[in-house]
């Protein structure tokens, strides 16, 4: 009776709106778990949660990311607490991305796929599909694309980056400018310049249009180069464009002439830069700063404060970096007390020294021998709060040992070492290299062994300082013991290591050895003019006279250079030979050759020509060279020349 008050479009109506409430009083378990879940998250009912936390799956995890996208907090912290519970699965992380970048959170965004990628060993092409799967889920934006463009770059993954910037072009899909120009400055900063010109002149195939950016990275690459008239050059063709150069424009290409020491070109600039912009940039602080480094790096520095006065004048307030610019130009250029003057210039205007202004300071105060003055202004920086940092101690430890004071250096490493506040192996390495040239070899092997049992890792200079001090005592077993060990802890040797072992090799006449570490080196392309003369002096000391000759032959063919050190072992193989005027005549060579001849070849030809040859030749000899600049040998000359000159002067006077 009650239907026929309702047409039959009515009943039809009804009807639909019951069958539907039969399917919303009988939803799957799976959408009940899932309303459950947003509705005791909306009110962050965690108790609730844990409860019905052992529902939970990786799937339901992202289809209640996704459904909080309005609210993202909400969702990273739902994120966080189910990551507490088990590990989260690649669509749930990667549709947290896509929530995260579309609320702009493009820092959280980024840590997330870093981690991704460097934690979780995650490699980006197999983000990039995830990415794009739950793309249309999310109804995300292509900024989730650059993100993880950025993350890559950002990890130093540059071969990820590439294969998701091209993956997503050969879908039909691209990334925006601005991932793009991320890509270029990646590029840029890793110094891969001719990769950089590659993508860049493909970017207009791919549809791309260069805004301001993208001119600042070309700027920076042609500046890099030291192609600056050309960078000048690209800011004429962006204002053509219709592109205004910013005030970075500007900076690089200052910052680069004052680098290069072209004071005209960086001073031209600065006095036009408002005029060619159209009045639209003026100089900041990072112009003025640039500038007054430039003048200080090239000795002027009264155009340097001058400056200074400038950027006051023009109410841009100096930094601390500018102070300490300033500082350092004077310490550099031996005017301590004027860099002493601006420090207190500088306190007077509000500013506090920092590290950086204290440690120039304390390097120019050792530089100058002031250990005194040195002390008082460490006490100064203690007195202040201003924790010396790594680079204070490395200074600290340069300025005693360069002073004579070795054993104080040592104390303070200890006092260092008992605060753990050496982090690396910088301040040991300083240390260590005084020790070997003292040649106190069983301080430095206690030196490094200390290094590795406090968890400092060694580095390749560590280990060539130590091989090196025990192959010039010529303890040569002692230094492979070392190269053993540094190839243990996963260290690769660099060519001065290999040729301090050669050194000690040769000089333990261990010829075979020698010849197999320089085959090897041979296969690697791994030599230098070095190599060959320490196997030219070891041939020479075996008498194997043969084969030095054919070592000089191979170094022509591989375009290695003949030095004073090659010179020198060859006059001196011929002298033993009685070859003397063989030798006089490569002396003259070497001099052709613009090599110029030293106190060993000094030494070398004077005490081996008064063995065979008249007083007059050796005069004649003597007097050759020392037209030619060459200083004697204070020793040689006392005991063989002077007493030929002396005669020489008796015979004219009678």
């Amino acid at each position: 009776m009650i239907l026929s008050f309702f047409s039959s479009k009515s009943r039809n109506l009804l009807a639909r709106a019951f069958h539907s409430g039969k399917r919303f009083l009988n939803p799957s378990s799976g959408d009940i778990v899932f309303r459950a879940i947003c509705v005791n998250l909306k009110h962050r009912r965690w108790s609730v949660l844990e409860r019905l936390s052992p529902k939970l799956t990786s799937s339901l995890v992202s289809r209640v990311v996704c459904e909080f996208q309005n609210s993202p907090q909400l969702a990273l912290d739902f994120y966080n607490w189910v990551g507490g519970l088990f590990p989260h699965s690649l669509d749930s992380c990667c549709t947290l991305v896509h929530v995260l970048v579309k609320s702009r959170r493009f820092d959280e965004a980024l840590f997330l796929l870093r981690n991704l990628i460097t934690e979780e060993g995650t490699p980006p092409l197999m983000l990039l599909e995830v990415l794009i799967e739950s793309y249309g889920r999310c109804c995300s934006s292509i900024a989730a694309f650059d993100a993880l463009v950025r993350a890559c770059t950002q990890v130093g993954d540059t071969e990820g980056a590439y294969d998701v910037i091209y993956n997503l072009r050969s879908r039909g899909c691209f990334i925006t400018i601005h991932a793009w120009n991320n890509f270029l400055n990646h590029l840029v900063q890793l110094n891969e310049i001719d990769r950089f010109w590659n993508l860049y002149r493909g970017m207009g195939s791919f549809g791309y249009m260069e805004n301001v950016n993208t001119f600042n990275l070309v700027i920076y690459a042609l500046c890099k180069e030291c192609r600056l008239v050309e960078a000048i050059s690209v800011l004429y063709r962006m204002m053509k464009g219709g592109i205004f150069p910013n005030v970075v424009s500007f900076n690089i290409i200052i910052d680069a002439a004052c680098k290069i020491g072209n004071l005209g070109l960086f001073l031209k600039l600065f006095k036009k830069m408002t005029m060619m912009s159209g009045d639209f940039v003026w100089p900041n602080s990072v112009t003025y700063n640039s500038i007054i480094n430039g003048f200080c790096k090239n000795g002027k520095l009264l155009l340097a404060e001058e400056m200074l006065h400038k950027m006051v004048k023009t109410g841009i307030e100096p930094s601390v970096r500018t102070y300490a610019t300033l500082i350092d130009g004077y310490a550099r250029w031996g005017s301590l007390e004027e860099a002493l003057r601006l420090c207190d210039v500088m306190v007077e205007r509000g500013l506090v020294p920092n590290n950086v202004v204290y440690n120039s300071i304390l390097h120019w105060f050792y530089r100058e021998g002031s250990i005194e003055e040195a002390s008082l202004l460490l006490a100064d920086m203690i007195d202040k709060h201003i924790c010396p940092d790594q680079y204070s101690y490395a200074i600290l430890t340069k300025g005693l040992c360069r002073n004579g004071y070795l054993t104080e250096a040592l104390k303070l490493h200890s006092q260092i070492l008992e605060h753990n506040l050496i982090q690396d192996s910088f301040s040991h390495n300083i240390l260590l290299n005084y020790i070997c040239k003292r040649k106190n070899m069983a301080v430095a092997k206690q030196l490094l062994g200390s290094m590795i049992t406090r968890g400092l890792a060694p580095d390749v200079y560590t280990y060539g300082t130590v091989i090196d001090g025990y192959c010039k005592l010529g303890n040569t077993n002692d230094a492979l013991q070392i190269f053993d060990w540094m190839i243990k802890m996963d260290e690769k040797p660099n060519l001065t290591i290999y040729n301090s072992v050669i050194n000690g090799l040769c000089k333990m006449a261990s010829i075979d050895a020698v010849e197999y570490i320089v085959d090897e080196l041979r296969k690697r392309r791994l030599f230098d003019a070095t190599t060959f003369n320490t196997l030219i002096s070891g041939y020479c000391t075996g008498g194997q006279i043969d084969k030095v000759f054919n070592l000089i032959i191979e170094m022509k063919s591989l375009g290695i250079s003949a030095n004073r050190v090659t010179y020198n072992t060859l006059i001196n193989l011929l002298c033993k030979c009685g070859c003397e005027e063989e030798a006089k005549e490569l002396m003259k060579m070497m001099i052709v050759q613009g090599i110029h001849p030293d106190f060993v070849t000094y030494t070398t030809l004077v005490t081996h020509f008064i063995k065979t040859c008249s007083p007059d030749e050796v005069i004649a000899l003597h007097d050759y060279m020392i037209l030619k600049g060459v200083v004697p040998h204070q020793k040689t000359y006392d005991t063989v020349v002077a007493p030929l000159l002396l005669e020489e002067g008796r015979k004219k006077k009678s």
